[in-house]
């Protein structure tokens, strides 16, 4: 099963919406999905702040600041 992690943030318009195009893709393509809230002082804060929300589709780059559906579904359907 692919493992998609979203890399997110509090309050954040975007992570909302990539999030909610993840679970929606979910419900029709089952992936693992584990979300990431990063703060200030974390590991990944500096290094993403500017660019979340991230998402990494089997610990690959896929998409940062939107998440494209059908891009989204084809990426997962490829890595079956």
């Amino acid at each position: 099963m692919n493992l998609v992690e979203l890399y997110s943030k509090d309050e954040c318009t975007l992570c909302d919406r990539a999030k909610e195009v993840l679970v929606a893709v979910q419900r029709r393509y089952p992936f693992d999905l584990q979300e990431v809230k990063i703060r200030e002082g974390d590991e990944f804060y500096e290094i993403m702040k500017e660019r979340i929300p991230v998402v990494y589709i089997n610990k690959k780059f896929a998409f940062q600041h939107r998440v494209p559906e059908k891009e989204l579904i084809a990426i997962l359907a490829a890595r079956s």
